[in-house]
């Protein structure tokens, strides 16, 4: 995968030299490139911003060194080797939510482009001319309100990059770990099996494979519920057994009535 990333302070994104993505980055799984707006800008004071029109507070990034970016780093022409067009992404409090299941679609690509705004945003017009010639997709991460676009793209690109094969060292920790099957991950242990008077569960040091099974299934059903009732909202009745249910009931919270897998 290509990532891009323009930023005026490319200087946030050193965290992206340690751990398992500068492992991605050095085996050549990620080719990653950090690029600061203002090389784009050709005034002595590099000037990105510029008040709003209609009046209000606060300053708005200025569509020219947005456009010779994006020019430079998407160019109408295919590369030489064939690259294709890359999926522009830019991090807004006004975005689509970030999930793991678009996290698994981004992964998909082969190149991301991150823009990072700053202040009040980007020009509008910057986003309604590159999606006349590729994809653009605003995200947010959250209701809430950062600085700018950097500490979102950190998240994203962390999240989309651990789906990339070979990057995690035991591919089967995707098949477990919270949100891949639309519940959050049951509580995890380890040595010692006592500590501080807290003991791990009997069930998770009996060897029976089949009864930890069950334990971490309602025991992740119980945790989505308690935390993430929306989650446990969101499943079909027929992703819920009657052993599910069971669970579910047995921690006081009460499904609505409907067909039961069996």
């Amino acid at each position: 995968m290509r990532v891009d990333i323009v930023s005026i302070f490319p200087e946030y994104f050193a965290p992206l030299d340690l751990s398992l993505i500068a492992k991605a980055r050095a085996n050549g799984t990620l080719r990653l490139a950090v690029h600061d707006l203002r090389t784009w800008t050709h005034d002595v004071h590099r000037t990105v911003d510029d008040t709003p029109y209609g009046g209000g507070p606060g300053m708005v990034m200025r569509p020219e060194p947005w456009g010779e970016a994006l020019d430079a780093l998407a160019p109408d022409e295919l590369s030489p080797d064939g690259h294709t067009l890359p999926r522009l992404l830019v991090p807004s409090p006004a975005g689509v939510p970030f999930t793991q299941a678009m996290a698994h679609e981004l992964a998909g690509e082969s190149h991301l482009l991150f823009a990072c705004g700053r202040y009040e945003g980007i020009d509008q017009r910057v986003l309604e001319h590159a999606a006349t010639r590729m994809r653009v997709t605003e995200v947010s991460l959250g209701d809430y309100v950062l600085f700018g676009g950097e500490v979102a793209v950190l998240v994203i690109l962390e999240a989309v990059t651990r789906l990339l094969p070979g990057v995690l060292g035991n591919a089967g920790s995707l098949d477990e770990e919270s949100h891949a099957h639309g519940l959050l991950e049951a509580p995890m242990y380890t040595k010692p099996s006592s500590w501080r008077g807290h003991e791990v569960p009997e069930v998770l040091r009996s060897g029976d494979h089949g009864r930890i099974a069950r334990w971490r299934r309602d025991e992740a059903l119980l945790r989505t519920a308690d935390r993430r009732p929306d989650m446990i909202a969101a499943l079909s009745a027929e992703s819920l057994d009657k052993r599910d249910r069971a669970a579910l009931e047995r921690g006081g919270f009460q499904l609505p009535p409907g067909d039961v897998a069996k």
